[in-house]
């Protein structure tokens, strides 16, 4: 039998649309409980969707869901987030830190507000949950903790500093704690997308031009439930990316990516921010080595 996340209690972060949604409704289809935790409770004037209408999903597609309200800038709220998350599904075997702040701007254009903000939600905001998350960790049989940032690539450090510099903090942050909790056989990962993914935040901020060179998030979740079906134990300590995950962890053949993309030429999909020339060119290369 396929390993699963049937039962397993996912706490995910930024759930209520786009990846962490769509990683929430991969292991609903599973029969997971999710805890979706995120700011958004009325809907926004461009972006669709809140935790109540992620619950509503996540129940349809066969999970069970618990809409939290929080922001994790405020680690009182992260704190009773965890706790509701407990008191109702009895134990946490996931955590996914997904919520993310982002202003593309050069350092003489990005507001300190906004950089505050970036600091806030990406690096301390990841932090937190991670601490607070430690000790139900220790109690689960194959716990894990995936966060959603890229591979360091030193290239690449002058494009849209701070973010750039905030980003790479949860990356550190992930192989930091890989390190800190493997006596406790909690893997600790980050996953990252090779190209694009069409979001609604992307339509919003480009709504010309990455979006045709894309793909959909499911490629995201795919990747992230073969991590986290994995061995905890074994797994932890990668940046990953997600392409990669799945040729090697799920044996992908060029065809089987066809799904994913938003056009069908894969020669023109757009390799997403951060990877360095090197990660792009053993990309080309398995794609190349493949046998379709």
């Amino acid at each position: 039998m396929q390993p699963t996340l049937k039962d397993k209690v996912l706490f995910i972060t930024g759930a209520s649309r786009g990846i962490g949604l769509a990683i929430a409704l991969r292991a609903a289809r599973d029969g997971a409980k999710i805890a979706i935790v995120a700011k958004t409770t009325e809907p926004h004037p461009t972006l669709p969707g809140t935790i109540y209408t992620a619950a509503k999903e996540i129940e349809k597609a066969g999970g069970t869901a618990l809409a939290i309200k929080c922001d994790i800038r405020f680690e009182d709220q992260i704190q009773a987030a965890f706790q509701q998350t407990v008191d109702r599904f009895g134990s946490i075997d996931i955590v996914i830190c997904n919520a993310s702040a982002v202003y593309m701007g050069t350092t003489e254009t990005t507001p300190s507000s906004r950089m505050d903000l970036m600091y806030q939600i990406n690096v301390r905001g990841t932090l937190l949950v991670a601490k607070h998350a430690i000790p139900y960790l220790k109690e689960s049989s194959n716990p894990h903790i995936l966060i959603a940032s890229p591979p360091i690539n030193l290239q690449q450090i002058g494009w849209n500093v701070s973010y750039t510099v905030t980003k790479y903090g949860m990356s550190l942050a992930s192989l930091g704690l890989s390190q800190e909790l493997k006596p406790y056989g909690i893997a600790v990962n980050s996953i990252w997308p090779f190209t694009s993914i069409e979001t609604a935040a992307l339509k919003v901020t480009d709504p010309s031009k990455r979006r045709k060179f894309s793909r959909s998030p499911e490629i995201m979740a795919d990747a992230v439930h073969s991590i986290l079906v994995s061995d905890s134990k074994t797994v932890t300590g990668n940046l990953f990316i997600d392409e990669v995950v799945l040729r090697k962890f799920n044996n992908y053949t060029n065809a089987d990516f066809d799904k994913y993309s938003v056009i069908r030429n894969p020669t023109q999909l757009s390799s997403s921010f951060f990877l360095s020339d090197e990660m792009i060119d053993s990309v080309v290369a398995m794609r190349n080595s493949s046998k379709l």
